[in-house]
């Protein structure tokens, strides 16, 4: 089949991209490769699919632009479009939140209609775990009430959640919205706190720890991650919000500790206030995933970061 990953050149998407084309499906990703974080790190990734057996297309464009979206539906009869493409993170969204509505919503926006036009019927989008925002009841599921989102970011992908059921419900679209719980591993984004972590114990540099280190998180290795993205690729939905994470929580003391066993060397912790926009706590419900997906997370995070660390102590420094 023909897919089209959208923000396929960055940490989740190259992932994908390298995924399919092991299955043996056609790939084209598309990427402005702007500069949220190096470019160059996100050319490194697209140089390694390219050399990898199959077809695979990379097409440098801003998902926010008809011409580009019409120009790349016009030359390729796509059967299925994988969504990854935002501006990420909730903290630099509370600096430029106009930017992430655009980019974020208007993007998704005209990606599915681009879709509609084209007589595309499968779309998979990425939403967030943000969406839950402050909720006081754990683990978080798919049915839980969302309407306090507490960061331009988490409101952004909530919107893009409304837009695939509008797409669903007006065109009979096929739509899947998987709900992202703190993805990690080989090739993750430097502004991500395990990257960013790895780096600063590294050179022997203050971590910045906001709060008490009690915050948690609901990690999950990036091919479990991938596994449930594959999954919703073999089977038609309707319209479904599906939680895709580890169903596990840690502590952020914790994971500091297996960073420092992983990498040889102690962390120096600066603790700071907690940041606006953090929430205390992510944590899945996974019971959907499981039944829909047959979704079961393999790695969990005592082998996940000496994974990445192994990873980054072998290419990973360079990022910045």
């Amino acid at each position: 089949m023909n897919f089209l990953v959208t923000g396929g050149a960055g940490f989740i998407g190259s992932h994908v991209c390298e995924r399919l084309l092991q299955n043996g499906h056609r790939t084209w990703a598309l990427d402005d490769l702007n500069d949220f974080y190096s470019p160059a790190l996100k050319r490194r990734n697209l140089e390694f699919l390219a050399c990898m057996p199959g077809t695979f297309s990379f097409v440098e464009g801003d998902l926010t632009s008809d011409a580009v979206m019409d120009g790349l539906f016009d030359r390729v009869a796509f059967d299925q479009i994988i969504h990854l493409a935002a501006r990420a993170g909730v903290r630099p969204s509370l600096a430029q939140p106009a930017l992430y509505q655009r980019v974020n919503v208007e993007g998704t926006a005209l990606l599915l209609e681009a879709a509609r036009r084209h007589g595309i019927k499968k779309v998979i989008l990425a939403s967030s775990s943000s969406v839950y925002g402050i909720n006081s009841k754990v683990p978080f599921a798919e049915a839980d009430p969302i309407f306090q989102p507490i960061s331009p970011y988490a409101a952004s992908k909530l919107a893009c959640e409304a837009l695939g059921h509008v797409y669903h419900h007006l065109y009979g679209m096929d739509v899947v919205m998987l709900r992202f719980f703190t993805v990690y591993g080989p090739r993750q984004r430097p502004d991500l706190a395990i990257h960013k972590f790895a780096r600063l114990i590294s050179s022997g540099q203050s971590l910045p720890v906001y709060g008490n280190g009690s915050s948690r998180r609901d990690y999950t290795y990036i091919d479990d991650t991938v596994d449930g993205i594959m999954a919703c690729t073999r089977k038609e939905f309707g319209y479904e919000i599906i939680n895709l994470g580890e169903s596990q929580t840690v502590p952020l003391h914790y994971l500091i500790e297996l960073l420092e066993k992983a990498l040889g060397k102690k962390a120096r912790i600066d603790h700071l206030p907690p940041q606006p926009g953090d929430v205390p706590v992510t944590y899945a419900d996974i019971t959907k995933a499981q039944a829909q997906l047959d979704y079961h997370p393999r790695v969990r995070i005592e082998e996940g970061i000496p994974l990445f660390a192994q990873w980054f102590n072998s290419t990973g420094r360079i990022a910045r």
